[in-house]
This record gives structure tokens, C-alpha cells and sequence, in this order.
């Protein structure tokens, strides 16, 4: 019986001495210039101690990939003496003081641009640092901080300042005015990274808006000036799968976006504003890469000209114009094939097609107006894209589409960034 016992002891300890996990005991981390080595160590799940586990090393990459301040990420292994590993990262860096100059045409019809600069990885922690300049008709500015990781590596903060000003059309059954919109709103977020593919935000936004009557026939009862001031209670969920490799980017990304704004009265009442993104992209052979986002948009059905959500050229349909709609409920679909026709060194040239549709629901009406063909709108066309690889987020893209459809219209866009 001893003897048995301690043959069993014997078997025991030998299986636990054999099956031990292999560990990492030293994380090196290449390539670093402008990033602080203590943020990169800091955010990764693989630590000098810690068992081996390719799993989380491909989670790593992954997230490295995501940084603003990071082009691209790739994990080497090697075995030291004692069968453990070393486990180094080797990172490329984006340069991410980015200027940025949009151009289109006004409401009324003239030169409208957009000057900003930003810094998206402020004292090499990712942080984000900018503002902007914008004409259109109207001076407005707006300022950012944001610090994703600012307390822990899951908890940080941001903060932003906008004062925007623009003419604004504001429809009628029978006619069109126009009103000059000011805005002047503080918002403050607290933002959190549950795991790699989960965070959250919430945050309050105090502001005042004001609308004065610039143009048009001013139907009977609606007032020529119109202001309140606001404070909104906002909340953003992000569930993120998405994978990049350069221009090319491949998963699933859904973005929530709720807010409830109080302090309004009249036409400009309290209101709830809710907003989904649904984003999917996959690969297509070498050079290939599909690009889907499906839109939808709810918010109070309240009977008013200034209803939330917009067609707008440079926000969901390509090819519409400036503002030329309004509605309380939404459903857009984009999607386009995007291509390389030339990559060499840092640049690449893509070609993209595109389809661009939606549908709104007007102020008052009712959630059936979404699969009204009256409100339909059916926008393809095409662009191309120059871009550097190793710049953060320098894409500079020329989209042209063309409406299908009574009362469509056609034209152009510029802007910096993929459309989506």
C-alpha cells in the first residue's frame, strides 16, 4: 500500500515538472522613436514572467495596429537557454502631426474650407491634441484633448470645445429658409477600455444655440430667432474586431452612439438621439479590400423643421450636396470596392466604386416613411484615393456620384481619411 502511494507521488510530480508552461521571460520592444517604451509595456498583455501564449501576443499585434502613433506591428519568438521565450515587438511608427485642409462649396454657393492640426499621440502616449478653423459663410473654431489611457491602462479623459457657426437651410412643405446657426458647447468624456475589443464613453455637453433668421419666406407662427441652452447626457459603446494591415483593414466594428438633450423648448424641445454604426470590411484577394457600413438613426419624432439627422455630401450620401434634407429617423447603407493600382515605398494610389443609399422619415411622420420610395435616395459612383502608408490617417480622397432618381443631383467630394 506504501509503495503504491508513493509510486503515485512519484507520477504525480513528474507530470506537473513535465507539463510546466513555458515562460516569457523577457518582452523586448523595436522601433520605437517617438513613442515611450513604459506607454507600449504599459498597454500589452504580455509581461516578462508570464506564461507563453501566441494567443495573446496575436492580440497584442492587433492592438499595437490600432494606435494612432503605430503603422504597423509584428512579434518575433525566440528560445533562450532555460526553454523559455523572448518575445520581441518590432514597430514601425506613423508620423501623427497631420494637417488637414478640406474644401467644398457653401449654401451659398461659395468657397467653403476647413484648416486643422492635430497631434494624435501627444507625448508619445497616444494622446490627441488639435483644432480647427472652418469657413463656411460663418467663422467657427474647436479645440480637442484626449487621453485614452490617461489613469490606467483601461480609464482615461477627454475634453473638447466648439463654437460653430453656418448657415443653415431649414425645410418647409412649401419652401426653404435659411438660418444662421451658433453654437457654443463644452464637452467632457470619460472614456473606458473594458478587454481588447470592448470600451465605452460617457460624457455631459453644456451649450447654447441660437438661431437667427437670415432668408426666405418665414411661414406664419415660426419665429425668426430661436435659442436655448442645452445640456446633453451622452453615451458610446464600441464593440471593435477590425484588423489593419496599411490601406488594408478587415472584421466587424459596431458603434453605438445615445444621447438625451434637455434645457430646449418650443421647436427646439428636449429630445432623444440614438445612432448605430455597423461596419464590415474583408479582403479581397492580394489587392482587394470590400467596405460596408450600414447607418441607423432614431430620434424623438417631434414635428420640427430642425430635425437631427441630415443628408449631407460629406456625412452619408455621396454626390447630394451640402445639407438638402432633414428627417428623425434614418437608414444609410454605404458600400464600395476599394483597390491598389500602385503601392510602392510609403505610397499607394486606390481606385474605389461605390454605392451610397438611404432613406429618412420625415419630422412628425411615421417609421413607415423609411420604406417609402419617395425618400429613397440611390447615389453610385466612383474615386480614388492617395495615400502614405506610414502618415496617420493621410488619405486624401476625390469621390464623384451621381443620383439616380427624380430631383438627384451629382457632384463631387474632396475630404482627408476614408469615407468610413
Amino acid at each position: 500500500m506504501i509503495k503504491k502511494i508513493v509510486f503515485s507521488l512519484i507520477f504525480v510530480v513528474s507530470g506537473s515538472i513535465f507539463s510546466q508552461d513555458a515562460i516569457v521571460s523577457e518582452l523586448q520592444i523595436e522601433g520605437l522613436k517617438r513613442t515611450k517604451e513604459s506607454f507600449i509595456r504599459r498597454l500589452v498583455k504580455v509581461k516578462p514572467g508570464s506564461v507563453y501564449d501566441s494567443v495573446r501576443i496575436a492580440t497584442d499585434i492587433a492592438r499595437l495596429k490600432r494606435l494612432a502613433g503605430i503603422a504597423n506591428a509584428e512579434a518575433t519568438t525566440t528560445k533562450s537557454e532555460d526553454k523559455n521565450y523572448v518575445v520581441t515587438y518590432k514597430i514601425e511608427e506613423n508620423f501623427t502631426i497631420i494637417p488637414g485642409f478640406n474644401i467644398a462649396t457653401d449654401n451659398n454657393g461659395e468657397f467653403a474650407f476647413r484648416l486643422s492640426l492635430f497631434e494624435f499621440n501627444l507625448l508619445g502616449r497616444n494622446q490627441i491634441l488639435g483644432g480647427f478653423y472652418q469657413r463656411d459663410v460663418f467663422d467657427s473654431y474647436g479645440g480637442y484633448w484626449e487621453a485614452p489611457y490617461l489613469f490606467t491602462n483601461k480609464l482615461g479623459f477627454g475634453i473638447n470645445y466648439k463654437n460653430l457657426v453656418s448657415q443653415e437651410p431649414v425645410f418647409f412643405e412649401d419652401n426653404t429658409v435659411n438660418y444662421k446657426f451658433d453654437s457654443r458647447a463644452l464637452e467632457a468624456n470619460i472614456l473606458y477600455e473594458f478587454d481588447f475589443h470592448n470600451r465605452a464613453e460617457i460624457g455631459i455637453n453644456i451649450s447654447n444655440e441660437t438661431y437667427d433668421f437670415i432668408e426666405g419666406d418665414l411661414p406664419v407662427g415660426i419665429p425668426s430667432r430661436l435659442t436655448a441652452d442645452k445640456v446633453s447626457y451622452r453615451g458610446e459603446y464600441e464593440y471593435n474586431n477590425i484588423d489593419i494591415d496599411y490601406q488594408y483593414v478587415s472584421g466587424f466594428r459596431s458603434l453605438l452612439d445615445v444621447r438625451f438633450v434637455t434645457g430646449g423648448e418650443g421647436l427646439l424641445n428636449d429630445f432623444f438621439i440614438g445612432r448605430n454604426d455597423f461596419e464590415y470590411f474583408k479582403r479581397v484577394g492580394d489587392k482587394g479590400n470590400w467596405a460596408n457600413r450600414l447607418r441607423l438613426g432614431f430620434a424623438s419624432n417631434d414635428d420640427t423643421p430642425f430635425a437631427p439627422f441630415a443628408v449631407d455630401n460629406q456625412l452619408n450620401i455621396r454626390g447630394t450636396g451640402n445639407t438638402i434634407d432633414r428627417g428623425t429617423a434614418a437608414i444609410v447603407l454605404n458600400t464600395e470596392y476599394r483597390h491598389t493600382l500602385y503601392e510602392k515605398g510609403w505610397f499607394v494610389v486606390q481606385s474605389n466604386v461605390f454605392l451610397d443609399t438611404g432613406t429618412w422619415r420625415n419630422p412628425g411622420g411615421d417609421l413607415g416613411e423609411l420604406f417609402d420610395e419617395s425618400t429613397l435616395r440611390f447615389y453610385p459612383g466612383a474615386g480614388i484615393r492617395f495615400i502614405h502608408k506610414r502618415i496617420f490617417n493621410a488619405v486624401f480622397r476625390l469621390d464623384y456620384g451621381y443620383g439616380i432618381g427624380n430631383d438627384a443631383t451629382n457632384g463631387i467630394v474632396f475630404g482627408i481619411g476614408q469615407y468610413f
